[in-house]
């Protein structure tokens, strides 16, 4: 009898839960994030296929008036820029398709061997690098178009039809684009601040879990390796953040909201791309180093290799830091951020500079490559480097805001 009493309540505790979740997930939908996007992107698709259906089926009074809202939610994209290439991209696909069906239809007419024809010819033309991923839509267009073909009980007939679907796509294409140009269209300025923190906080929690172990002299294999695998995993975050900068950019294309006087100045994303671009960097030198460290276990224990750990310590705080302010990079608080981050990288400068000289003068073998402390010092220049290279961008993209920003009688002129 305990025994049901407790699995009902967990069950019951597990459906509270995923209720809670639920309620969570449309809670974050008020603000700018991922959930408010998700629900205007449905919104959006749901009316341009309303519309859609509307014209194709009570306007037109079409055959097969569902090629309208098809169409119309297959090219809603995230950005207006992609509704428009992925609609020229469809339509295309969709032309070739019902094209090949007309021309073969008409020389061999509606046979077994047409269609074998038309899936050759569809499958092959469907490759083609212009037509992107929309190269699937021909062969699928050609297979419709068949079969119209076939039902059809005359000649004019079947070229009417034909030509219905065609014109069927373009309404639903042009209604997406409408719909996703003029309703809420993208803006995805943030978006390539949450690749920048995505990034910049692996970045932090892994050097962030290192120096401490270094200030300790914990560098046990086990140890070692688990940061070595976790530097190789970042390669996929650095991904998805040069895509989010990409979409960020992207979503300025052909967008009206762009031309609003607040919007007007922030159409650059060159600092956080180059601010990506040396994360990217940073990363693969973090990948390095923890391969170094994973590589010392032949240290004799001696206090030089002590000290050194410890001070190797040191000076990855100095860029976990970085990392950390990085990972809270704000466009309204950027001008206060970029200062701060420009000290936190001549702090980890002067940490680099003491770390090297407490190197020489406990005359560490730094020439000998059978060693790591050389191949560590190399590594500990280039993230110095790297991450003052950062902070230089973005002190630059601030700068260059400033000097375009517009005057208190822009704005109200």
């Amino acid at each position: 009898m305990a025994e049901a009493v407790a699995g009902a309540q967990r069950i019951q505790a597990a459906s509270q839960g995923r209720l809670a979740r639920v309620r969570r997930w449309f809670g974050r939908a008020g603000s700018d994030g991922h959930e408010r996007h998700t629900l205007a992107l449905i919104g959006k698709s749901t009316l341009a296929a309303a519309v859609s259906w509307v014209i194709a089926r009570d306007v037109m009074a079409a055959q097969s008036p569902a090629f309208a809202p098809f169409s119309a939610v297959l090219i809603m994209q995230v950005t207006v820029y992609q509704s428009l290439v992925q609609a020229l991209r469809y339509v295309g696909a969709v032309a070739v398709g019902v094209g090949l069906q007309g021309v073969l239809g008409l020389l061999a007419g509606p046979h077994l061997l047409t269609f074998v024809l038309v899936t050759l010819a569809a499958l092959a033309i469907g490759r083609w690098r212009p037509l992107g991923s929309q190269g699937s839509q021909v062969a699928t267009a050609a297979f419709f178009a068949f079969s119209t073909y076939v039902s059809a009980t005359s000649d004019a007939q079947r070229w009417s039809q034909l030509g219905q679907i065609i014109v069927l796509v373009l309404i639903g294409c042009g209604i997406g684009v409408v719909v996703n140009t003029l309703v809420l269209p993208p803006l995805r300025y943030r978006s390539a601040e949450y690749g920048i923190h995505t990034l910049a906080h692996s970045l932090c929690d892994l050097v962030g879990d290192m120096y401490p172990a270094l200030r300790e002299g914990k560098l046990e294999e086990e140890r070692t390796r688990h940061w070595r695998g976790r530097a190789s995993h970042l390669a996929p975050i650095v991904q998805q953040a040069q895509s989010s900068v990409h979409t960020a950019w992207e979503s300025t294309l052909y967008n009206p909201r762009r031309l609003r006087r607040r919007h007007r100045h922030r159409t650059s994303f060159d600092g956080y791309q180059a601010v990506v671009d040396a994360l990217e960097r940073v990363s693969h030198q973090v990948a390095s180093m923890t391969r170094s460290l994973d590589q010392w276990h032949a240290a004799d224990g001696s206090q030089g290799d002590i000290d050194f750990a410890r001070s190797y310590g040191d000076f990855l705080a100095s860029l976990a830091h970085i990392a950390e302010l990085l990972s809270q990079v704000d466009e309204d608080h950027l001008q206060d951020q970029a200062h701060q981050l420009c000290e936190a990288a001549a702090q980890a400068q002067q940490c680099r500079d003491r770390l090297e000289e407490e190197a020489r003068a406990g005359s560490l073998p730094l020439s000998d490559p059978a060693q790591p402390y050389g191949i560590l010092m190399a590594e500990a220049t280039r993230l110095t480097d790297e991450f003052q290279h950062t902070c230089d961008v973005l002190k630059h993209g601030v700068d260059e805001a400033q000097a375009t920003a517009p005057t208190a009688g822009d704005e109200h002129g």
